[in-house]
This record gives C-alpha cells, sequence and structure tokens, in this order.
C-alpha cells in the first residue's frame, strides 16, 4: 500500500479524508501501517484519540496475553531503570544425571546450602596437596565450559540456548553446574546483559548487536567448585562498553598481581576502586569475591572498593576469586528485578564483570581459572 492511496485518518477531517501523505512517525517506528494524515491540523487535532494506538502497540505481552510465539514479559508494571527486558517463559528446569555427585542445596527443596551456613563464622579452609590438586583440576573444567558458551555469543542467540550449552557442556565432564538450585537460581549459568550486574536469568530473549553479555561459570566436581566469569561483545559495541570491558579486565588483572602470602584482603579493593575512579566508572559494593573450594561461597569476604573493613591476610593454600563489578557513570548502587535474583544498575547505565578463582602459593598467587591470554 502507498501513501497516495491512503485516505487522511482523521475522523473529523474538514477536508472530506483526501489520499495522504503525512504519516506519524511513532507510528513509523512501531511498525504500524496506514498512519497518514492529510496535514498537521489533522495529526494534532486527532492526536488524544490517535496515540491510544502507540499504547496499546507498546503494551508488552502478559502471561494471560502472550504474544503469538507464547512468548511474554513476566513484571509488566515494575519501574525499570534500563531497556533490558526479561522473556518468558523460562524453559523447563535441565536434568542432570543421576551418576554425577552434587553439592547438599543441589538435593534440596528449598536451595539452601546448609554446609555453608555450618561453617559460617569459620577462618578460611588452607587445603592440602591433594585438595589443591582437585581445585585446579575443577577449575580447569570451567575454562573450557566459560569458552564453549563464549562461541555462542552473537545476535539472534537467546540466553536459554547459551544455558542449554552450558549445562550439556558441563554434565559431559560429570560435573554438575553450581548454579543450579542454588537458593533456588533456575538455571546453570549466569547470564547479565547490559545494565544487569550480576545474577541475570537465561531466558527467551535474543542478544542484539551492540550488547555486553557477562557469562558466569561455576561447576562442581570430585567435591570442589569452580568460579569464573568474563564480559564479551555481542557484534559491534559503542566506544563506552569497550572502554568498560577493558576496564573491568584491568581491574581484576591489577588486584590479581597483589595477591600473594601475607597480603591484606582489604588492599585489593584499594587497587580497583583507584582504577575505575580514573576511567569514570564505579564498583558495585553489594557483592564480593569469595572463598571457594569444597564450598560454593565461604570464607573470605573479598570487598573490591577501597576503604573497606575485611578482616585477614593470604596464606599459602587458600582459594578466592576477585570478580570486580563495574559500573559506567559514578552509582555503584543496586536495583533488583522481582524475579528475586537479577540486579541492575540504578540509572540504567551499563556494567561490566570478570572474575578468576585464585590459588595462594608459598611464592605468590595462581590463576586456576586463567585462560590463553589471562595471567
Amino acid at each position: 500500500m502507498t501513501s497516495a492511496t491512503v485516505s487522511c485518518q482523521s475522523s473529523n477531517c474538514p477536508h472530506g479524508n483526501p489520499p495522504s501523505r503525512l504519516e506519524c512517525p511513532t507510528c513509523n517506528k512501531l511498525g504500524i501501517r496506514g498512519s497518514f494524515f492529510c496535514g498537521q491540523e489533522c495529526f494534532k487535532g486527532n492526536w488524544k484519540t490517535h496515540k491510544i494506538i502507540h499504547d496499546l502497540a507498546r503494551s508488552p505481552a502478559t502471561a494471560a496475553n502472550p504474544s503469538q510465539d507464547g512468548s511474554f514479559h513476566p513484571f509488566p508494571n515494575f519501574d525499570y531503570t534500563g531497556t533490558l527486558r526479561p522473556v518468558y517463559p523460562l524453559s523447563p528446569k535441565r536434568e542432570v544425571p543421576e551418576h554425577i555427585p552434587r553439592p547438599d542445596y543441589a538435593i534440596h527443596e528449598d536451595g539452601i546450602p546448609t554446609s555453608e551456613m555450618k561453617r559460617a563464622g569459620q577462618p578460611p579452609r588452607l587445603l592440602n596437596s591433594e585438595e589443591i590438586e582437585k581445585m585446579k583440576f575443577a577449575c580447569r573444567l570451567g575454562r573450557e565450559v566459560l569458552d564453549i558458551a563464549a562461541a555462542m555469543v552473537r545476535p539472534g542467540v537467546t540466553t536459554d540456548e547459551i544455558d542449554a550449552v552450558v549445562h550439556q557442556a558441563t554434565i559431559d565432564r560429570n560435573a554438575y553446574p553450581s548454579p543450579l538450585n542454588y537458593r533456588n537460581f533456575p538455571k546453570s549459568v549466569c547470564t547479565s546483559i547490559n545494565e544487569i550486574i550480576c545474577h541475570g536469568i537465561p531466558d527467551r530473549r535474543k542478544l542484539q548487536e551492540g550488547d555486553i553479555i557477562n557469562l558466569d561459570i561455576s561447576l562442581y566436581y570430585d567435591g570442589f567448585h569452580a568460579d569464573l566469569n568474563a564480559t564479551y561483545p555481542v557484534g559491534e559495541i559503542d566506544e563506552d562498553s569497550k572502554k568498560l570491558i577493558q576496564t573491568t579486565r584491568r581491574c581484576l588483572d591489577e588486584a590479581i598481581k597483589i595477591c600473594k602470602p601475607g597480603a591484606l584482603f582489604r588492599d585489593i579493593g584499594k587497587v580497583i576502586e583507584l582504577i575505575a575512579r580514573a576511567n569514570g566508572c564505579a564498583v558495585v559494593r553489594t557483592y564480593t569475591g569469595h572463598g571457594i573450594n569444597d564450598l560454593f561461597h565461604t570464607a573470605p569476604n573479598i570487598p573490591h572498593y577501597a576503604k573497606n573493613k575485611a578482616i585477614g591476610t593470604m596464606k599459602p593454600g587458600m582459594c578466592f576469586t576477585i570478580e570486580p563489578m563495574i559500573n559506567l557513570g559514578s552509582n555503584w548502587d543496586t536495583h533488583h528485578w522481582p524475579d528475586n535474583w537479577t540486579a541492575t544498575t540504578v540509572d540504567g547505565k551499563r556494567s561490566a564483570q570478570f572474575e578468576e578463582t585464585l590459588l595462594i602459593t608459598e611464592t605468590g598467587v595462581e590463576v586456576l581459572t586463567a585462560g590463553g591470554t589471562d595471567l
């Protein structure tokens, strides 16, 4: 249909609704065709009733009224801080073969890690040589799975498809995906896009050109956990996003460099915040690095910001993560979606994160989850 054959859409056109060429620009952006008027007089005069079409077109599909492909927006009345929206329904919980050993929370209906709670308040464990070898092997598996997941990142792929690949790659290695059912988290990987800081739940949203995405991989093998993550561009990204990713990686790399026996945990944040601020970014304070071994999360607690009150010094045999979350701009605070997991920036600006699992040795530090270009 051409504009020359469309009559003026005004219900009270003083010119008798002649063929018209003035198209409503909002309708054009929303993909609504046929919204033409003979002139500004009719367009403006009909605005109050015409704009209802815009509101209807913008209304998200809901569980009660899903779109044609069955997808819907689960929280239509939620006040989002950015442009990202979840796309439900979530896929069913993925199964783990019975022969694969699993942590305690995996078999609890409520997902509570009782072993972590029992050991709360105790000092960090010092692993013996046999335990260190098990940690190293688990971490090598974790790196393999992250690399497989990263190869999936491209426009048009859904985060649920990435979750399916991560889950399969993990169980193919006779490992358990640590996030699955941890405090009832429903998936095997965290996928955090754009303004999501962490704990994004994989769903049916397709990655778009210009997005950034963090893939957070954790697995449990032979009684020990591995934990690592990285942020990736989806196609071509803007300069701010490139700088954010580079800054975040540098924050982690420089923090790792100070790790050695006798170093203070509280000094990690000092290194990170100095770099972040110098690059116009803020360090998230809500979430921290953590000890990791036979427990997914345990002592020590490792803040990523300066002037923190973390206690303790590094000793040989300690395993822990450093995982700075860095936001564009000056705001470090978080805003949570109603799914009780997804944490976003409060101003809708982008956030990036990198994480490695580290072992303190007699002479320094070993990055157990290191990739080919890492320390």
